[in-house]
């Protein structure tokens, strides 16, 4: 084959590899930098998310100023139309670093796979839309998975594996139900949503931090406290891999919603999947020897559930909506 035809498969083929490495990258160096923070300055894993959210916020800014969003005012009235989201977005976001805190990094995955189980049954409870019994076989392979890898790990702290189904729990509760409200929201473009959504996030998680007890903590860290006891960290070293954490993990964090956009974008739901289920592989490897983690058997058989149970959903939603767009009637 040769002209024209090759020459567009052939950039459509380096869309897709970019689009995919991307992805990949970003989302696995985004866990991997975050453990390696929260492992490193001790008692203030939501301090730490908060200045993640401070440099989205700063650079969303950036990207206002320089033309490419109309960044709206923050205001009460705004915030009355997107309280809910806001609400979901600190609650998940705040589980999601605890849990990440208390577990290993190579079981991060499995701590939170039930979000697809819970994100269907959400969707007949809430929404009442019925899943046919493969979606619901692959979901329980899923769940199977979470079951297995929290019995099979030999030294697990269950509040990781508590703050994990929280997290899940929200992320279900944000991708069905919030559904519900964005009809009232559509005169909010995207970006716009997403500025909104980092200023509120990064306002209401000051009182977290506060509840917490975290922002002792990060005073101690920063400062001098009354009695002339400072933070353990003497030399500085917590703080230097704090800022340089917050400073790399607050740019993917921003990037990861891109790259996350842009894979789905250019490539198929079943490309995105196993791109993901990759990047838990690697990314387990990674954390044994990065941060000399254990796998226990117990861990690679929920792995494997986990990524098998995805896969299986992936497939057979991508031949659902086939179905469905083949008994569509033409325009």
């Amino acid at each position: 084959m040769s002209g024209p035809g090759r020459g567009c498969l052939t950039a459509e083929r380096r869309s897709v590899f970019f689009a995919v490495s991307f992805y990949f990258v970003v989302s696995m160096v985004m866990v991997l930098a975050n453990k390696t923070v929260l492992n490193k300055t001790g008692d203030i894993p939501l301090f730490f998310l908060w200045m993640q959210v401070a440099v989205a916020v700063v650079l969303l800014k950036g990207f206002s100023m320089a033309g490419f969003f109309k960044a709206s005012p923050v205001s009460f009235s705004v915030l009355r139309e997107v309280w809910q989201l806001i609400a979901v977005n600190v609650v998940g976001l705040s589980f999601n670093t605890l849990c990440l805190k208390h577990v290993d990094a190579g079981f991060f995955q499995v701590a939170r796979s039930l979000v697809l189980p819970l994100t269907v049954a959400l969707s007949w409870l809430a929404l009442g839309r019925r899943s046919s019994p493969a979606v619901v076989t692959a979901c329980g392979v899923v769940a199977a998975g979470f079951l297995a890898g929290v019995n099979g790990e030999m030294d697990l702290q269950y509040s990781g594996v508590l703050f994990g189904l929280i997290s899940s729990m929200t992320t279900a509760y944000h991708s069905v139900v919030i559904k519900r409200a964005m009809t009232h929201l559509a005169h909010i473009g995207t970006m716009d949503m997403v500025w909104l959504n980092n200023v509120f996030t990064l306002i209401f998680l000051l009182p977290v931090c506060l509840v917490s007890g975290e922002l002792h903590h990060a005073y101690a860290l920063f400062f001098a406290l009354p009695d002339g006891e400072r933070a353990a960290d003497n030399d500085g070293s917590q703080l230097r891999v704090l800022f340089l954490g917050t400073l790399v993990t607050g740019f993917f964090g921003f990037a990861i919603n891109v790259a996350g956009f842009l894979q789905i974008k250019v490539t198929s739901p079943i490309t995105h999947m196993i791109s993901s289920a990759a990047r838990g592989v690697c990314q387990t490897a990674i954390a044994a020897v990065l941060f000399n983690e254990t796998v226990s058997s117990g861990r690679l058989v929920g792995i494997s559930l986990v990524i098998l149970g995805s896969s299986m959903y992936a497939w057979v939603r991508n031949k659902e909506s086939e179905a469905e767009a083949k008994t569509m009637p033409p325009v």
